[in-house]
């Protein structure tokens, strides 16, 4: 399976201070090696965006601010990052590795990419480690391109993909559905085509309860003919962001319906990898790991 990473994405490329929360990126793909998920062969090293694939997605004013370091103190400290030009150049690397995972998972019914799920990120600013809004901008490619129609995304991280709804709220042929921890980041919730939010502490069993109701009537109902899953693993109990009680099993039964909803209804899924910050970089590695282990399950 086709897996996007370049070396930019490693968190040692950064200053100081720029770290958190960079350092999975780095060990995920040799997690992955290490037990034979994937190969080297697997990897693909994406492309940046282009100024004009930005612009479909943000506008020219946040653009131009990202461009020229002229980010007011106020929207550098939304971002969670002290700005670096650094950042702005790894963001538009992942952002472009979504777009390129949506197409290969059309040739091999899914593609995932080593970072990306940054949807706290909004047209006209970045916000909660997000720069670039990468499944929006994938997904408004495609639609540009005309090689979709229909685009569901499916945002499983314990956070409410806010600047997704809110890009798309106005964007019929893209269903947004976002499950998230209710009272949790961001508390200024906005509106999903589908919001579920969980109460505090909710476990395996009744997550996974909603999500088996829930995804198989929206893909019959919209008839996507492609997902974009945001896969954050955050929702484990380890997680000091999350305030659910999943377990990284848990965790890894979610994965697998999907890929399995995705493969039965031969809906190409590219994954982003979201959210995900235990206080022990291997509970998280672990987590993320799981993820590819479900994808090749089912697919490979």
């Amino acid at each position: 399976m086709k897996v996007a990473f370049s070396p930019i994405y490693k968190y040692d490329l950064l200053p100081e201070g720029h770290r958190f929360p960079m350092e999975k990126y780095e060990l995920l793909p040799q997690q992955l090696l290490y037990e034979g998920v994937i190969t080297q062969r697997d990897f693909f090293h994406p492309k940046a965006l282009t100024e004009e694939q930005i612009l479909r997605t943000h506008t020219a004013e946040y653009w131009e601010k990202l461009k020229t370091g002229s980010l007011s103190r106020k929207e550098i400290r939304n971002t969670g990052f002290p700005f670096h030009e650094s950042l702005v150049k790894r963001g538009r690397h992942i952002a472009h590795g979504t777009l390129e995972c949506a197409y290969h998972a059309m040739k091999d019914g899914v593609s995932l990419n080593i970072a990306g799920g940054t949807h706290h990120a909004y047209a006209d600013r970045g916000e909660g480690f997000c720069i670039f809004n990468d499944i929006v901008v994938a997904a408004n490619e495609l639609l540009y391109e005309q090689v979709a129609e229909r685009i569901m995304v499916v945002d499983l991280d314990v956070h409410q993909g806010n600047g997704t709804a809110k890009i798309f709220e106005e964007e019929s042929r893209v269903f947004t559905f976002s499950m998230h921890c209710e009272h949790n980041y961001p508390l200024q919730k906005e509106k999903s085509d589908l919001d579920i939010g969980l109460k505090d502490k909710t476990t395996d069993e009744e997550y996974l309860s909603i999500l088996y109701k829930t995804l198989p009537k929206l893909i019959k109902e919209f008839d996507p003919q492609m997902i974009f899953f945001q896969s954050g693993v955050d929702v484990v109990a380890t997680d000091k962001l999350g305030r659910l009680a999943m377990t990284r099993e848990g965790c890894y039964q979610r994965d697998l319906f999907v890929f399995e909803q995705c493969k039965l209804h031969h809906i190409p899924v590219a994954v982003s990898m979201g959210g995900g910050y235990s206080h022990k970089i291997n509970d998280i590695v672990a987590a993320h790991t799981n993820t590819y282990k479900a994808a090749k399950e089912i697919y490979f």
